[in-house]
C-alpha cells in the first residue's frame, strides 16, 4: 500500500510540472489580466481609398495590396512586458506578415484557413501612453494576406487601465473612430440675461485637418463655427435644434419647426437630422489656417409668440466686414443665450487618427443692459468617448492668454476632464457696431 501511495504522489507531482511548463497558448506568460482589442474600432489603414484592403466593424478584410499597412492603437498605463496574439485567418495559401511595436519587429507565417489565435510575439514596454501595433504584408501565395478580427494582449502591463474602444451597444465603433470631442464650457456670472455672444478662432497651420469642426459659439439650442468638409471645400456652419426631439426632421410638427427668418448672400439654408433635428445654414468660405475669425451670435426672445430668434454673423478678415449667415426662429422658446461653450470635433471616422488643435480667444458676452463681460474661466469637458476612457487623446488648456482645444491622433499627455481653465482679464472690449450689422 505504501508503494502504491508513493507512485500516486509522484504521478501527481509530474502532472503539476507538465501543466506549469505548458506553453502552446500562454508561452510562459504570467499575466494579471488579458484583454481583447477589436480591430473594427481601433485600427486605421494607410491607404486613402478602399482598394487593396479595408477596415470594417469586423476588422481587417480583403487585404491584397502589399503596400497597405494597418495600425491599431491601445493605451497602456504600466511598464513591463506584453505578449500579443492575433485572431486571424489566411483564406487560401500561406502569408508572411510583419508586426511592429515600438520600433521592434516580429514576423509570422500563417496558413490557417479558419480564425484562430496566432501568437505574434513579446515586447518590453518601457513607458506609458499610446502604443501603435502595425501590421505590414511581406509575402503571400494566394490573393489575400489575412483577415484579422482582434488582438489579444497579456502580460504585466495589462490591467483595468488598458484603454481602447469597445463596441458598446453595438454602435460605438463609429464614435470611437471619430475620436473624442472636447469642449470649453464657459463659466458665466449668475443671473445675467445674455443677448450677444462673440468669440474668435485661430487654427494653426497644419491643424486644419479634413473632418474638423472648430465651433466657436455654442449655446443651449445650437452651434456656430467653421468646418473642413473636403480638400477643396470649407463651411461656416450655423444650426439651431428644434424643441421636438427626433433624429428625423420630417417628423417634426409644423408648430415646432425651426423657421428661417433671413439668410446672407450665398448662404445655403435647410434642415438637418441624425444628431437631433432642426434648421441648418452654411456658407462656403475658404477660411485659412493661421488667420483669426470672429463669430457673433444674438438672441431675441418674443414672449407673445413664445419664440426666440437666433441670428449669427461671421467676420471675414479677407473682406474686412461682417457677413450675415442666418436668422432662425425657434418656437416654444422664450430665453436669452444660455449654456455657452466652444468645441472641437472630428466628424469623419477615418480621420480619427490625425491630431488637430484650435485656439479660442476674446470670448465676451453682452447683457440686455448693454454691459460687456469677458469669459475668463471655462471648464474642460469631453463627450461620451472621452468620459468612458475609450479614447484619451484629448487636451485643453491656455497659452498666450488664449484657450486651446486638441483632440485625436493618439498623443499621450491628456488634460483631466473637469479641469477649470483661466485666462487674464482684458481691458479691451469688443468694438462692434451692432446697429450696423447686415
Amino acid at each position: 500500500m505504501r508503494f502504491i501511495y508513493l507512485l500516486l504522489v509522484l504521478s501527481a507531482l509530474l502532472g503539476c510540472q507538465r501543466v506549469k511548463g505548458h506553453t502552446s497558448d500562454n508561452r510562459g506568460v504570467k499575466s494579471n489580466k488579458t484583454v481583447v482589442i477589436p480591430l473594427g474600432g481601433n485600427t486605421w489603414i494607410s491607404s486613402k481609398n478602399n482598394e487593396g484592403g479595408k477596415i470594417t466593424n469586423e476588422g481587417i478584410s480583403d487585404w491584397s495590396d502589399k503596400n497597405i499597412s494597418f495600425t491599431t492603437y491601445v493605451r497602456i498605463d504600466k511598464k513591463g512586458k506584453i505578449k500579443l496574439w492575433g485572431n486571424l485567418r489566411v483564406p487560401k495559401g500561406q502569408s508572411n506578415i510583419q508586426i511592429s511595436l515600438l520600433n521592434r519587429v516580429r514576423r509570422i507565417n500563417a496558413s490557417n484557413h479558419t480564425f484562430q489565435d496566432k501568437y505574434l510575439g513579446e515586447w518590453d514596454i518601457n513607458d506609458t501612453g499610446y502604443v501603435a501595433i502595425t501590421f505590414k504584408a511581406l509575402s503571400k501565395t494566394s490573393n489575400i494576406f489575412a483577415d484579422i478580427r482582434s488582438i489579444k494582449l497579456s502580460g504585466s502591463v495589462v490591467d483595468d487601465h488598458t484603454y481602447f474602444v469597445k463596441n458598446n451597444k453595438g454602435h460605438f465603433f463609429y464614435w470611437g473612430r471619430r475620436g473624442p470631442s472636447v469642449h470649453l464650457d464657459y463659466i458665466i456670472p449668475d443671473n445675467k440675461k445674455i443677448e450677444w455672444f462673440v468669440d474668435e478662432i485661430r487654427v494653426p497651420k497644419g491643424s486644419d485637418v479634413l473632418g474638423s469642426y472648430f465651433m466657436a459659439d455654442g449655446f443651449k439650442f445650437g452651434y456656430f463655427g467653421m468646418q473642413v468638409n473636403s480638400p477643396t471645400r470649407r463651411h461656416i456652419l450655423f444650426s439651431v435644434w428644434s424643441p421636438y426631439k427626433t433624429n428625423n426632421p420630417t417628423k417634426i410638427p409644423d408648430s415646432l419647426r425651426i423657421k428661417l427668418i433671413r439668410k446672407g448672400k450665398n448662404v445655403h439654408a435647410g434642415k438637418f437630422g441624425d444628431e437631433g433635428s432642426g434648421g441648418q445654414s452654411y456658407l462656403k468660405y475658404p477660411w485659412k489656417a493661421g488667420k483669426t475669425y470672429k463669430f457673433l451670435l444674438k438672441a431675441k426672445p418674443d414672449k407673445q409668440e413664445n419664440a426666440t430668434t437666433f441670428t449669427a454673423w461671421f467676420y471675414a478678415p479677407e473682406k474686412s466686414k461682417w457677413l450675415l449667415i442666418a436668422s432662425f426662429k425657434r418656437p416654444d422658446t422664450d430665453q436669452y443665450l444660455t449654456g455657452l461653450y466652444s468645441f472641437l470635433e472630428n466628424f469623419i471616422p477615418k480621420q480619427g487618427d490625425k491630431t488637430r488643435r484650435g485656439y479660442f480667444k476674446n470670448a465676451w458676452i453682452r447683457t440686455i443692459d448693454g454691459n460687456w463681460i469677458q469669459l475668463t474661466k471655462a471648464k474642460f469637458t469631453g463627450d461620451n468617448t472621452a468620459r468612458k476612457h475609450y479614447r484619451m487623446d484629448y487636451k485643453g488648456g491656455t497659452k498666450n492668454n488664449e484657450y486651446y482645444l486638441q483632440n485625436c491622433g493618439f498623443f499621450n499627455n491628456y488634460t483631466p476632464l473637469g479641469s477649470v481653465l483661466r485666462i487674464k482679464t482684458s481691458d479691451t472690449q469688443p468694438k462692434i457696431r451692432l446697429s450696423y450689422l447686415p
